[in-house]
Parts: structure tokens; C-alpha cells; sequence
């Protein structure tokens, strides 16, 4: 099936050639959508100055020469030089068809790349808060739209798993004992150990010596603290598995891939970065500095690969991260779905890696940027105490107030079905919220309007999956039993139908821009067209069984045009609700 924007582009450009030459066959004919017709070319106002004639003048001469029949049925010249396209309608009837008899939905195959992915990264023995809902969600529905275009999406937890805070964590696990309630908080409330622990290496100087001696062991490889650092990490895994069962992400543990996977790799980096004289020392730290990276009153800001005492920080591992991504796991793409205040460092990170060569030309890095969640006040969403909320507990409260809705809408379901419903609504809405605003953006958390059954919400685009389940099981037959022809009979049907022409394009733009919100605004367009089609369009009681079969079949696409949009954001669409 063919995505109508891209035919026209072919179309318009031929025109082009045919009206001007060949040199402007490769011309971008800047076909927009249009409040007037389909679509525009405003190709004609871009060109007129080029070809020192009026814009009317070109556009009058695109018009002339375009030779598009068997999909355009009118073309117009109006205002300054925009040329009107309307397409026909059998054609956008036929395209609409072989969207349903297709597979992949009209969604096209890029060529495959491979595209390590960084996203959600906890710490180990701490709990997840409201701040890596973000980087969870966006990572994962890009993960999921990256691998349904046929790209190798490699998963990358980079996990906090190493450091300091280690020989504290490993000297109270064993004053506590491996087999206490206490080293079970880790798997159930990882923040009530790791505080415990920080309590007495404040209040200890004791504890506090142990713990440093145990860092130097854990540094050094000692056999005894690594199983017992294994063990932390093992216990944290219990606990990350547990937030990503309930908030239904695609991470396991065969994605982690934690900082102390590259522990070996740190002082050879520093080695080779000092050697080419790309780092030197400063201050007694060792420093890259790269040009235009400057802070206050124009000094450099460096990127500290090596501290002053020795030892290793982020820089030093992102470093390692970026060239075992680029060199052994050949990445075509590296993407790094983190908090936007990280964009400085992250630029250094690439800048340096390009200086050393570990970042050949054709490797892309990226920043996703992700924005704050911000509470009522405009302020990041914290606890009254200041406290940043567990993302468990968010996620608990979600389907808590979904369930309430569920109780009070179908109390004929019993009590296993409203659950899963508050299940599949709760999360549903707290992912949706997130995803349909852009990721670098901030956006405030409202649970009333994450419910919602109305607007650009989760919730609505479940519900409008249900209601179309609703449509067949009262007809009596499966969704995929209408594949019956495609004839528009109405202009609800003509907008329904060519809005689903447009899924392939916007998955396709979601794969090369990386940003879900555009594809949570396609699917809200979609469900609004299927609304306005559904009002004013008989489907069971079509009196024609020709026009029957037509708006089942338009009916059919839209169904699973929602739930394969909702299942590349991670969202699951309910039988009903």
C-alpha cells in the first residue's frame, strides 16, 4: 500500500521535471496537508524566485504537467501559488483495503540498523522513583517502535552497580545478616536498607572504616566481597523485576548492563586518552577539555576521567560505555534516553569519543532528552516531606483510583475482570500521560486528568478499542472476518479512511525523530475520526450489504490500527471496559 504524502512527493516532482528540466526532478515538492483539500504543494513559492517568474506562474505550470489521475482527483492553484491535491477517492478506497489485508499496517522496513539503547537505569539498593518513570516509558516505547521497523534494538540498563556506596552497603548486609528481614528489604524497600546503612556510616566511625577497606576490596577484585556484592545486585533485580512486571516493560535482566561492566576498561581509556594528549592532567585530576565547551566567564569545562585520589566517575564510564557500544556492538545508532540536565556531559562524552577515534563516522549518538514530572505547584513532583515518590507506589495508586472508576462503571464484570481492567487502565494512563507529551518537555501530574475517559488520554483510546470489540461481538463475527471492499460512501468514512492511511508514515517518523508523542497524537486523530464515522455512519445497520461489509472492514482497520499503536507505546488495549 502506498503512504499518499509520499506518492504525491513522487508525483509533484516528476511534474517538476517535465515542467522545468531534470535538474529539478530531486526538488522537495513540500507536500503539506491541507484545510482546503487533502494536500498541497508549496513547492511553487519556494521555486518562483529561481526561476525569476511569478509563484502563481509556477504553480499553474506544476499543475499542467502533473500527470496523476489514477490517484488525484483534482488539483487547483490558489492564494499566492498553493497547488490543491484531492485525492480520489477508489484510490484512497483500494489503499485502505490492502492496509487491512497487510500485516505490518502500512509501517514500512528501513534499512536495518543496529541501535544500542540506554534507558531507565536504576541504582542498586535504592529505590526507583517518579524520575526514571521517564526515561522507563519513552526508552521502551522506542525500543518497541524501533524493533516493529525491523531495526536490532540492543537494550542497555545501565544500572548504578558500582562504587563508593558499595563497601557501606556489603558491611551492613553482613551486620544484618544475608538471610534477615533486613537484606529482604532489598527486594521489597531497597531505600529503608541503603538508609540504614548511610545512618551508620554517619554515626560509626568504626562502620565507616570497614566500609572504605571493603571498597578497596571490592576495587581489587577480592573474591569473598565480590560474591557478596553479586548478592546485593541479585537482591535488586528481585526488586527492579517487580516495578517493571507491574509497569509492563520489555527489561530483563539479560539487559543489564550495569557500570561495572566496563570496570576493566577505565584505567586503559585513561591511559590511551593521556598518551594522545586528548586528556592532561589538571589540578591532579586528568581532564579533557574540548573546545567551545566553556562555563562561567568563558573558562573550559572538563570532562574528569580520572578524580585527584585515583579513582573513576561518570565520564570515565560513559567514555567505555559510548566505545564498547560503537566498537564491539556495532552500533549504527547509540541512543541515551536520560534526563535533559545531562545534555552538557553527554555532548562531552561524544565530543571526546570522536577525538579518539572510538566513534567512527556513521555512528549517530543521541540524547532523548526527558524533561521533569512536575507536581500541581509547577515544581518537581515530590512527597510533602520533599521527598521524591516511589514509582512503585505511583504506579499502585494508578490502578487503585482505575479500580474505583472500574467498580462504579461495571459492577455486572466480576471481581478478577475489574481488576485486570484497573490493571490494564491505571498503567495504561500513567504511560500514556508521559508519552504523549514530548519527551523533553516537562509535564504535570494529574490523576484526574490521566483517567479521564475524554481527550487525549489512555483511557479514551482503550475505550475506543473496546467499543469497536463491543460493534462485533453484538454482529456476531470476528474482526477477522471483515475484509469485504472499501467503498466510500460519505465524508466520515473518506476521513476515517485516509487518516489510517497515515499510521506507516507517522511509525516511520517516530523511528527517525524518536519522539511517541507523535504517534499518541495520530492515534488520538484516529479515534476522534473513528467517533465522528461511528455517529453518523451505520455499521450493523448499514442497509446495503455492500456499504455493511465497506464500514465493517473500515471499522476492522481501525481496530487494529489502535492496538498495534498502543502496543508499540507499551499500552495495553482491554477486551472491554
Amino acid at each position: 500500500m502506498a503512504d499518499p504524502q509520499e506518492t504525491l512527493s513522487r508525483r509533484v516532482q516528476s511534474a517538476l521535471a517535465a515542467a522545468f528540466g531534470a535538474e529539478f526532478a530531486e526538488t522537495d515538492p513540500v507536500i503539506r496537508p491541507s484545510q482546503f483539500a487533502d494536500f498541497q504543494s508549496n513547492a511553487a513559492l519556494a521555486l518562483a524566485k529561481r526561476l525569476r517568474r511569478k509563484p502563481r506562474e509556477v504553480a499553474s505550470e506544476i499543475a499542467a504537467h502533473l500527470e496523476a489521475d489514477d490517484v488525484v482527483g483534482g488539483v487547483e492553484v490558489s492564494g499566492p501559488g498553493f497547488v490543491n491535491l484531492t485525492l480520489r477517492d477508489d484510490w484512497i478506497a483500494r489503499e485502505t483495503r490492502d492496509l487491512l489485508a497487510d500485516p505490518r499496517l502500512g509501517v514500512p522496513e528501513p534499512p536495518r540498523q543496529n541501535i544500542p539503547l540506554d534507558y531507565s537505569a536504576p541504582n542498586v539498593a535504592k529505590e526507583m522513583h517518579v524520575g526514571h518513570l521517564r526515561t522507563t516509558v519513552v526508552g521502551d516505547a522506542l525500543a518497541r517502535t524501533l524493533e516493529f521497523l525491523g531495526h536490532n534494538v540492543i537494550r542497555q540498563n545501565h544500572i548504578g552497580d558500582w562504587g563508593t556506596p558499595f563497601g557501606m552497603l556489603i558491611e551492613h548486609l553482613l551486620d544484618v545478616g544475608e538471610d534477615s528481614a533486613e537484606a529482604g528489604l532489598l527486594e521489597s524497600d531497597p531505600n529503608a536498607f541503603y538508609q540504614a546503612a548511610r545512618a551508620k556510616f554517619d554515626s560509626s566511625e568504626e562502620f565507616a572504616d570497614r566500609s572504605r577497606r571493603r571498597v578497596v576490596a571490592l576495587q581489587g577484585g577480592d573474591p569473598a566481597t565480590l560474591a557478596l556484592w553479586h548478592e546485593l545486585v541479585d537482591l535488586s533485580k528481585v526488586y527492579f523485576n517487580r516495578v517493571y512486571g507491574k509497569l509492563d516493560v520489555t527489561l530483563t535482566d539479560d539487559h543489564l548492563a550495569g557500570e561495572s561492566t566496563y570496570n576493566d576498561d577505565l584505567a586503559p581509556i585513561c591511559a590511551e586518552l593521556e598518551e594522545r594528549g586528548i586528556a592532561r592532567i589538571s589540578d591532579g585530576a586528568l581532564c579533557v577539555f574540548l573546545d567551545g565547551f566553556t562555563g562561567r566567564e568563558g573558562k573550559p569545562v572538563p570532562l574528569i576521567v580520572r578524580k585527584s585520589d585515583g579513582g573513576y566517575g561518570y565520564g570515565t564510564t560513559d567514555l567505555a560505555t559510548i566505545r564498547h557500544r560503537a566498537q564491539r556492538l556495532k552500533a549504527d545508532r547509540i541512543l541515551y534516553v536520560i534526563g535533559a540536565p545531562q545534555h552538557l556531559h553527554l555532548q562531552m562524552v561524544f565530543e571526546t569519543a570522536r577525538e579518539a577515534g572510538w566513534l567512527p563516522e556513521g555512528v549517530t549518538p543521541v540524547h532523548v532528552q526527558i524533561g521533569n514530572v512536575l507536581g500541581a505547584d509547577g515544581k518537581i513532583l515530590r512527597t510533602r516531606s520533599g521527598e521524591s515518590i516511589r514509582l512503585m507506589a505511583l504506579l499502585d495508586e494508578a490502578v487503585e483510583r482505575a479500580a474505583k472508576v472500574v467498580a462504579e462503571t461495571r459492577p455486572d464484570l466480576d471481581e478478577a475482570a475489574r481488576a485486570e481492567i484497573a490493571r490494564d487502565v491505571g498503567i495504561g494512563a500513567v504511560k500514556y500521560a508521559d508519552l504523549s507529551v514530548s519527551h523533553d518537555s516537562e509535564y504535570v501530574f494529574d490523576f484526574d486528568r490521566m483517567l479521564a475517559l475524554s481527550g487525549n488520554t489512555g483511557p479514551y483510546l482503550q475505550y475506543a478499542v473496546a467499543r469497536i470489540r463491543s460493534i462485533f461481538r453484538r454482529g456476531g463475527l470476528s474482526p477477522d472476518e471483515a475484509a469485504g471492499a472499501v467503498v466510500l460512501t460519505g465524508e466520515a468514512e473518506r476521513t476515517l479512511a485516509l487518516t489510517l492511511l497515515g499510521f506507516g508514515p507517522v511509525v516511520a517518523q517516530v523511528g527517525e525523530t524518536l519522539e511517541p508523542h507523535r504517534l499518541c497524537g495520530y492515534l488520538f486523530g484516529l479515534a476522534q475520526a473513528f467517533t465522528a464515522f461511528y455517529e453518523q455512519c451505520p455499521v450493523l445497520k448499514a442497509e446495503d450489504p455492500a456499504v455493511r461489509e465497506s464500514r465493517l472492514a473500515l471499522t476492522a482497520a481501525t481496530l487494529r490500527v489502535l492496538v498495534q499503536g498502543l502496543a508499540l507505546l507499551g499500552v495495553r488495549a482491554p477486551e472491554r471496559m
